[in-house]
This record gives C-alpha cells, sequence and structure tokens, in this order.
C-alpha cells in the first residue's frame, strides 16, 4: 500500500514519520511551540513533509503516546503541557530546563522546627536535631507542579536565606555552596487526596489525586543530605519503570 510504503520509507536512513517527530520535537525544544501552541495539521504536516496522510497520523500518534503532544477531537493537536520523568535524581530546575522551561520557586514557609522526630529519624539524627524546613510551590510555564517541603540539618546548612532559595535550585546551593555531593534518592510513592489548601496551590479539584513522593537523598559518602515531601499533580508526571525478568 502506498501509506504503508510512505510510513516505512527511510530517506538519509530515517523513517519518514520519524524524520516529522524530529522535526517537531526541535521546534518544541526550541521554544518555538509553547504549551498550548497549535501544531500542524496531518493534512499539513503531509503537504509540508510530501508523505501520505497516514504517516503523518502516526508521527502525531507516536507523539502524543510520549506526552509531547495533546490531540483534541474537532480542534486540532496542541503542544502538551511539560511533565516531569522519575528516572534521574535532577533537580525541578534541572528538569525543566530538559525541556526549555524555565522554573520558579514561590517560598511558601521557611523557619527553624525541632519537632520533626520521624523526619530526624529518617536523617539518622536525634530526635530533637534542630531542622531547616523548607515548604515551596514549584512552578514552570506559569503552572503550579507540585508543592515540596524540604528539610535540612539547620546546623550543617547555617547561612541558607530563604531569598536564596527563592532565587535557585537547591539542588545547586547545596553542591555549589556547601560542597555536597548528591548521589541517589531512596524513594516511597503512594497516592493522595489533596487537601483545600493543597488543592488551591495547585489550582486542582478539591481531593484530586495526587502523586506523594518523600525522598530521602544520599550524598556521595552514603551520608543523608536532606529529606522531601512532594506533592505532585499527577496530570504533569510520568513515572517510567523499566523491569527485567
Amino acid at each position: 500500500m502506498i501509506g504503508e510504503s510512505m510510513l516505512n520509507s527511510r530517506p538519509n536512513g530515517m523513517p519518514a514519520y520519524k524524520k516529522i517527530q524530529g522535526a517537531i520535537i526541535k521546534r518544541i525544544e526550541s521554544g518555538q511551540l509553547k504549551p498550548g501552541d497549535t501544531v500542524d495539521s496531518e493534512r499539513e504536516l503531509a503537504k509540508i513533509h510530501k508523505v501520505s496522510l497516514m504517516t503523518a497520523r502516526h508521527a502525531l500518534t507516536a507523539l502524543e503516546r510520549e506526552g509531547l503532544v495533546q490531540r483534541r477531537r474537532g480542534a486540532g493537536t496542541f503542544v502538551a503541557p511539560p511533565k516531569i520523568h522519575f528516572n534521574k535524581l535532577t533537580s525541578f530546575t534541572e528538569q525543566m530546563a530538559g525541556r526549555s522551561l524555565t522554573a520558579c520557586s514561590k517560598v511558601l514557609s521557611f523557619g527553624i522546627v525541632d519537632n520533626e522526630q520521624e523526619v530526624a529519624a529518617r536523617l539518622a539524627l536525634a530526635t530533637d536535631t534542630r531542622l531547616l524546613k523548607v515548604e515551596r510551590l514549584r512552578i514552570a510555564a506559569d503552572e503550579p507542579f507540585a508543592v515540596e517541603t524540604c528539610y535540612l540539618p539547620a546546623e550543617e546548612y547555617s547561612g541558607l536565606t530563604r531569598a536564596a532559595v527563592a532565587r535557585g535550585s537547591l539542588f545547586s546551593i547545596i553542591e555549589g555552596t556547601y560542597g555536597i555531593q548528591l548521589a541517589y534518592a531512596d524513594e516511597e510513592m503512594d497516592a493522595t487526596a489533596a487537601a483545600p489548601a493543597t488543592a488551591n496551590l495547585l489550582q486542582v479539584p478539591r481531593d484530586e489525586p495526587l502523586l506523594r513522593i518523600r525522598q530521602l537523598i544520599y550524598s556521595t559518602k552514603g551520608k543523608a543530605a536532606l529529606y522531601v515531601l512532594g506533592l505532585y499533580r499527577s496530570d504533569r508526571h510520568t513515572l517510567l519503570v523499566r523491569r527485567f525478568r
């Protein structure tokens, strides 16, 4: 069939639909196409790339499967809001930079606590250890992504200010200013319902399912460096797990 031959053709060693995907991805990563922007229709792509409608359709279907575009019946195809993929220990700032987006944070609270016994125990500290507690709303593409609460040993991170946390990546501050290299994290994941205050911050309905992740992040020396409790919008995050037999 003509459609199938075009779909499987390999100009310059690359299937035609892959060439279309690459062109669209390049426009997204360069910022030419932003979340919510319209992507060329199947017919327009077929004309631009001189391929069949089947090939163009296959390219858009593959991009939709990867979460890069959204196809709305009767309306068209649009660049999807960016999602976070939890397969590498990276900061929120790094994750968003990978999608050519600028991340920012709104600091909701910043102060010292000494009554977080469970958190102190997770950090292998005495139960009455003074901890620096930082709660932030994480934002990208002008949309809220998550509410994260970080706990750090106050004595080890003396000098850390609210303004510094609001300006940049906490990972970068820990590694650049304090010389602590982060290596890996042990994570616990489950679902929870959005409480009224959290729902308001994340702009979701009350009791909306959220992805809850507890992270205990270790340095290259194997010492627990910080504990993070994150509440994430489930429509903005993808967890990819590779399993072997």
